[in-house]
């Protein structure tokens, strides 16, 4: 019984797969993972933004005022203790005529009190926070902006999803080695 079930594969390449993906610390991080709604999801992300010791990602391809204002405060807060804030989101251009113009606004605000912003070109849609690369959050809510529609967060503890994450998202090539950023 290996990684990959009714594919015959040898001892070595197993191991290899194995090393990979270190199959069982992600099962053991996936069984303990808990799933929270738009009801009472910020309650606890917040509390893990809170906790945070050195750096949160958050990647969200929409940024909505109403949900910013929550959001200043914490960013400015995480920053006064050194957390490094990065938000991956859409371009602004990528946005329609409203959502363009608060984007660019909040882009520029976030910039202004020292988050570091990665607009990505094209139709992004991840819902996704990684918080000290040992804590991943991610879903179907759009983190940034959500607001009446009904959604899931799956809230996961563990570094090797957090590795997993940045490694699928390719970023430590864009933020760099935690702690080096």
């Amino acid at each position: 019984e290996g990684i990959v079930e009714d594919f015959a594969a040898t001892e070595e390449t197993e191991k290899w797969l194995e090393k990979i993906y270190d199959a069982d610390k992600l099962d053991h991080e996936a069984l303990s993972s808990t799933v929270y709604d738009q009801s009472d999801f910020y309650k606890h992300f917040i509390k893990d933004l809170f906790d945070a010791e050195k750096e949160v990602i958050i990647d969200s391809p929409y940024i909505t005022e109403q949900r910013m204002r929550t959001f200043y405060p914490i960013f400015h807060h995480l920053l006064q203790k050194d957390v490094k804030v990065f938000v991956l989101t859409r371009k602004s251009e990528d946005h329609d005529d409203q959502m363009r113009l608060f984007s660019e606004n909040a882009i520029q605000k976030l910039d202004d009190m020292g988050v570091v912003v990665l607009p990505f070109k094209g139709l992004i849609h991840r819902k996704i926070s990684i918080i000290d690369r040992k804590l991943v959050w991610e879903g179907s809510l759009n983190i940034l902006s959500q607001r009446e529609s009904t959604e899931f967060m799956r809230r996961i503890q563990g570094e090797e999803t957090g590795r997993q994450m940045m490694k699928f998202l390719r970023l430590e090539k864009n933020i760099g080695h935690i702690g080096q950023n």
